[in-house]
């Protein structure tokens, strides 16, 4: 099936998404990569407040190069999301509904997406200038030292996925 979905995604727009489906997203996301997740986690256990609102949040795994003219990033390719596997759980856990990346997840993350009824969406590899097309505006949110690792809150138009694990666990890779 082909989704254009608005985000933040309701509960019952995670429940019909299957893996595997094709779909467009509109919205905002946020960009975090290994440094900026492990801050994330650290804040955590500090019991700081997260830099964003994480409730129903969706996390791009990329670190976006420099503009170019006329373009609000530069190129915006995922990063393995296997990565971010340590940290995911809670980061689902305390309300994180959707995530963008590339390559398989842990049984851990598994488990955590379907029960906090999540989404893994996966993005291709190799097609960064194209993906940063589709992205309309970069505001820095966090850790602004970390630079490309910086968390920033995205804002997309039509932004192409496809479903990798679904609310179910069932997984494109499979």
């Amino acid at each position: 099936m082909k989704y254009n979905i608005t985000l933040p995604m309701n509960l019952e727009t995670r429940e019909k998404l299957r893996a595997g489906d094709e779909v467009y997203l509109t919205g905002v996301i946020y960009t975090a990569r290994d440094a900026a997740h492990k801050r994330l986690h650290e804040m955590r256990e500090r019991g700081e407040e997260y830099p964003f609102e994480m409730k129903d949040a969706v996390i791009y795994y990329v670190g976006p190069t420099q503009p170019r003219p006329g373009h609000a990033v530069g190129s915006a390719g995922p990063t393995t999301s296997g990565r971010m596997d340590a940290y995911t759980p809670e980061l689902l856990d305390d309300g994180l509904r959707g995530m963008i990346g590339k390559g398989r997840r842990s049984p851990e993350v598994i488990d955590a997406v379907i029960r906090n009824k999540a989404i893994y969406f996966v993005v291709v590899g190799g097609a960064g200038a194209l993906l940063s097309n589709r992205i309309k505006k970069a505001e820095p949110v966090a850790f602004e030292d970390l630079l490309s690792e910086a968390v920033v809150k995205l804002t997309v138009e039509d932004f192409p996925c496809f479903v990798g694990i679904d609310t179910l666990g069932n997984d494109i890779y499979d």
